[in-house]
């Protein structure tokens, strides 16, 4: 691997162990801000590093809006200083009164989250009312996901009048996820947004023509949002998330992608040499993410014949006509191929910066609940 990912030591780094490279981190958070154009057009999702201290070196750029998809993550994001906090979920059930605690634990922090449904929205309007607090809402929009979300029509106009009708609720805005538009060919996937884009325009000027405020229309995951970011629309917020660590998954299907590069690797050693041609590694499925289909998990830059024939809960066994120079003990480093669930299988990363070790980063809201 190159000079980026030099660790003169790795004794301290327990395997398999995230690893973090902190100028790797800078220059993609920089690179997000020049595709963005305007710091202020920027939302970033912190779903995947899940870390104070790269939201602290995004507040430093200048980045003040946020996103976030569990409360333990808004609430890491408050601790950090962060005082725009939009939750891109649902909220049901315990929820409702945890964001209730969470306006009256950080009443200084902007609080907003989605809704998509007539009896939690309302449920959410009584214990805000009830609590002598509001919260904004931002109707979550579907333009194709069919995870979550109203189409654009009378029920999602219904529902929006709702929102801006119920006593401790403040109409927010639109959610807009379309992740369902990572098309790799790029000029595909611009049409594709394009297309949607017209349609949440022509939704939100229908609501605008009711007399509703739409301050906002948050869109755009990591492929999608330097396609968002040519769009001259005002109230539209960037919300990227993968790109501020990167991963191979989308390296190699966004070509179009560039500037990024992977800034959350895994330290992986071996723990055996089962036969002449295999090496056994200790990145096993509770190392890094298993959504991606098995020997697609992650890529080994030290070994670039090896083949992933095995991979249990601690172990993965790969083929490779290099195995004759690996012994157990020897280390490498491994490229999640899914870098989100990955953070979230680690309690701490080692944190390096011009190959040194220089302390440690705790992945704070991996965990459903911090305080809130």
């Amino acid at each position: 691997m190159d000079s980026a990912y030099r660790i003169d030591d790795v004794s301290s780094i327990l395997s398999p162990g995230l690893v973090v490279f902190r100028d790797l981190v800078a220059a993609n958070i920089d690179r997000m801000i020049e595709i963005a154009g305007d710091v202020s057009r920027l939302r970033p999702h912190c779903k995947t590093h899940k870390m104070r201290e790269v939201a602290e070196m995004e507040l430093a750029r200048g980045i003040t809006k946020h996103k976030a998809a569990t409360i333990a993550e808004a609430e890491m994001l408050a601790q950090a200083g962060v005082k725009d906090v939009f939750l891109a979920y649902n909220i049901v059930g315990p929820n409702i009164e945890r964001a209730v605690h969470f306006r009256k634990k950080f009443p200084e922090v902007q609080f907003s989250v989605t809704g998509d449904h007539p009896r939690p929205v309302a449920q959410l309007g009584d214990a805000m009312q009830s609590a002598g607090t509001s919260i904004e809402v931002l109707l979550d929009l579907d333009i194709g996901r069919n995870r979550t979300g109203l189409p654009p029509g009378e029920a999602a106009i219904a529902l929006y009048e709702q929102i801006a009708h119920t006593p401790g609720l403040v109409p927010a805005g639109l959610h807009v996820y379309d992740g369902h538009l990572g098309i790799a060919d790029p000029a595909e996937r611009r049409a594709a947004v394009e297309a949607a884009w017209t349609q949440v325009l022509a939704f939100r000027d229908a609501l605008t023509s009711r007399g509703l405020p739409v301050p906002r229309i948050v869109a755009g995951g990591t492929p999608q949002f330097p396609i968002y970011a040519t769009f001259p629309e005002p109230t539209a917020e960037l919300s990227p998330g993968t790109c501020v660590f990167h991963d191979s998954g989308y390296g190699e299907k966004f070509a179009d992608l560039t500037g990024f590069r992977p800034a959350a690797l895994v330290l992986t050693r071996v723990i055996s040499r089962p036969t002449a041609n295999r090496v056994t590694f200790d990145v096993g499925t509770k190392g890094v993410a298993s959504d991606p289909p098995m020997g697609q998990r992650l890529v080994l830059p030290d070994l670039p014949d090896a083949v992933q024939v095995l991979q249990n809960e601690e172990h993965l066994v790969v083929e490779t006509s290099q195995a004759a120079r690996w012994s157990p003990g020897d280390w490498t480093l491994a490229i999640p191929t899914h870098v989100c669930p990955t953070s979230a299988l680690h309690r701490q990363a080692s944190v390096v910066a011009e190959g040194r070790v220089i302390g440690a980063w705790d992945v704070v809201s991996r965990d459903r609940q911090l305080t809130v």
